[in-house]
């Protein structure tokens, strides 16, 4: 499903944004562009995945595609805001078809390693060269007329960052809309306290700043939403507002503790460390996934 892009304030030269929103997986899907020179990006774009038949697809990338042609937009840059546990990254897939680079944060290395070991790929390179850019907390870089920002916001995972465009951030799992919360942060290499510390972070932006989640689980059954601002998170999201890092974070593992993991975890993370690539055939010309056996045993058959 995709959204109509958001109106430019008048006099306000900001990013023109459009959400793509895959129901499968209730994910946010971004294209940024300046509306001044139609240059632009493509954030958190998801490859289709069917687990039942083991089947891909490229629906939302080509519908993404679609639009940025129709649009005339010429990118700048692929960007995923960390590896992601609940969606395949059609990342690669967006990289073959445009030649447009693709990006994440640097510390997606020590998600790689970890993940390396689970998976016993021992010809993998875990060290980010499977990504045309690793950025460092507080690079900035252009797209177009508008300066982007690169913030490094832990806690959900070690590696997700923020892409603070213009008036915009892209503040993935971090934060929901006011009624759904915050991302959690029982993965591995997450943690309720840095994910305070960055909650805090975004919530010193500029009141005004628009949000954009990476998810929307649509609370009470009601239509998706993604986008915020920092002043209406302040004031009303259920797991910030008037809560101080104590109470968050015994909120959050509290939360946490009743959590399963996300069904697609195990099959993701294995494309999402190379960046968005499917794995190599093997000799019979098939591409295969593997799923570690009995190392989760301490995680929750609660709610998903």
């Amino acid at each position: 499903m995709a959204i109509e892009d958001t109106a430019i304030a008048e006099g306000l030269v900001r990013p023109l944004v459009r959400a793509f929103f895959d129901t499968r997986t209730s994910s946010l899907q971004y294209v940024v562009h300046d509306p001044a020179t139609k240059k632009g990006v493509i954030i958190d774009p998801v490859l289709d995945f069917e687990e039942r038949a083991g089947s891909t697809a490229t629906v939302n990338a080509d519908a993404i595609l679609d639009y940025v042609r129709t649009k005339q937009i010429e990118l700048e840059w692929i960007l995923d805001t960390h590896p992601h546990a609940d969606h395949f990254s059609a990342a690669g897939y967006l990289r073959e078809r445009t030649d447009a680079p693709i990006a994440i944060g640097e510390k997606v290395v020590g998600v790689q390693e970890f993940w390396k070991r689970l998976y016993n790929l021992e010809d993998f390179s875990a060290d980010g060269s499977q990504w045309d850019r690793l950025f460092a907390d507080g690079e900035t870089f252009r797209i177009g007329d508008l300066e982007a920002r690169v913030m490094l916001c832990p806690g959900h995972t070690p590696a997700s960052v923020t892409y603070v465009i213009g008036d915009a951030a892209f503040v993935h799992d971090t934060l929901f809309m006011p009624d759904g919360g915050t991302a959690r942060a029982d993965f591995p290499g997450g943690d309720a306290g840095q994910l305070w510390e960055s909650i805090q972070k975004i919530l010193s932006l500029p009141d005004e700043t628009r949000l954009f989640t990476g998810h929307d689980y649509q609370p009470g059954g009601r239509e998706p939403r993604w986008e915020s601002t920092v002043a209406e998170q302040k004031r009303a999201n259920l797991h910030v507002a008037d809560k101080d890092a104590e109470g968050y974070v015994a909120l959050r593992e509290a939360r946490d503790r009743t959590l399963t993991m996300p069904k697609l975890i195990l099959q993701s993370l294995q494309v999402n460390i190379r960046g968005g690539c499917l794995p190599a055939a093997e000799d019979n010309d098939v591409r295969y996934l593997k799923i570690p056996l009995d190392r989760f045993r301490d995680m929750s058959w609660g709610q998903t």
